[in-house]
């Protein structure tokens, strides 16, 4: 195997993959897996042809800029920017020199971590999930759904660059529509509660929970943190709904992070990032329980269970 020129000066006999990543290790464990698969059909099994160190924030993304440069003074072969945008912009601060992989719910053009989509143009490139611009469709996912409903919430994590997209996106629907829109924000798991108690005594209706990392991170406390309250309640993840929430909307995560571990593969064999073009989802998945539409007394519309991907009984 030939590594790439910036692998040359590895100790190590196999090329050095540092993962960092804004949540705790068991909570990116899924997709962690789905990783190693797409890495696998690149040619580089962990243990086998490739190293990873993992660098974890646990949620605190204040701890990324000091993870990432810890990776670049490992020497690292590639950094892989997992669990959200601040990630990624902390391995981008950290070296303009070793390649950086990311998956993120933003705009990486607007967040300066490439040049365009098409042509990332320096040493980072990776999977861009568009779950921020998803914020209207599942607006009105969720009016569809609760039709009646007149006032709702948005939670967003302001530590995440992307939330006041998400709040302005929102603002403007409800703007439109001529509804009430209440925004919360929590970046710890003590401030989701103070906000789902903030919708609740400002009757709020419906909420939709933001794009962030934490927050899907969160997704059994945001579960039970709406039913308590009986708030039906829009998600980005599928696996909310597995676990007991009302409705999701987005991509599939799992598929962007078998591109993620096939792009990381390509770079290990050489490719340089900069001409590696950002990938988008193509497919967005939709995701309805039935049980829990019930236990809030929703009747949900035939329209919707008709485009729906995956429908809990």
């Amino acid at each position: 195997m030939v590594l790439p020129g910036w692998a040359a000066a590895q100790p190590s006999p196999w090329p050095v993959i540092g993962y960092l990543s804004g949540v705790g290790r068991e909570e990116g464990e899924e997709r962690l897996a789905a990783f190693r698969r797409g890495l696998e059909a690149a040619g580089y099994r962990e243990g086998a042809q490739v190293r990873v160190l993992y660098r974890w924030a646990d949620g605190d993304y204040e701890r990324l800029p000091a993870l990432a440069e810890a990776l670049v003074r490992e020497a690292v072969t590639v950094i892989v920017a997992s669990g959200g945008p601040r990630a990624a912009l902390a391995a981008k601060a950290a070296t303009d020199r070793i390649p950086v992989v990311f998956t993120m719910g933003g705009d990486p053009v607007a967040m300066g971590l490439v040049a365009s989509l098409s042509r990332p143009g320096g040493n980072v490139t990776g999977v861009s999930f568009l779950t921020v611009d998803l914020t209207p469709k599942r607006f009105e996912l969720l009016r569809e759904l609760v039709p009646r409903a007149r006032a709702f919430g948005l939670l967003v994590n302001p530590g995440t660059p992307s939330s006041e997209g998400q709040v302005r996106s929102a603002l403007e629907v409800a703007r439109v529509a001529g509804l009430r829109l209440h925004v919360e924000r929590a970046r710890t798991e003590p401030e989701i509660e103070t906000a789902f108690s903030a919708f609740a005594r400002l009757r709020t209706e419906a909420v939709l929970v933001g794009t962030d990392a934490f927050l899907g991170a969160r997704y059994p406390q945001l579960v039970q943190a709406a039913a308590r309250r009986r708030l039906p309640t829009v998600y980005e993840g599928g696996n909310a709904v597995q676990g007991g929430g009302l409705m999701s909307y987005g991509p599939s995560i799992n598929a962007s992070y078998l591109q993620l571990g096939d792009y990381t593969g390509r770079i290990l064999g050489g490719a340089e990032p900069s001409t590696l073009p950002v990938l988008q989802p193509t497919k967005f998945e939709l995701y309805i329980n039935l049980k829990t539409a019930r236990a809030l007394g929703l009747q949900v519309p035939q329209t919707l269970l008709l485009r729906a991907d995956e429908v809990i009984q």
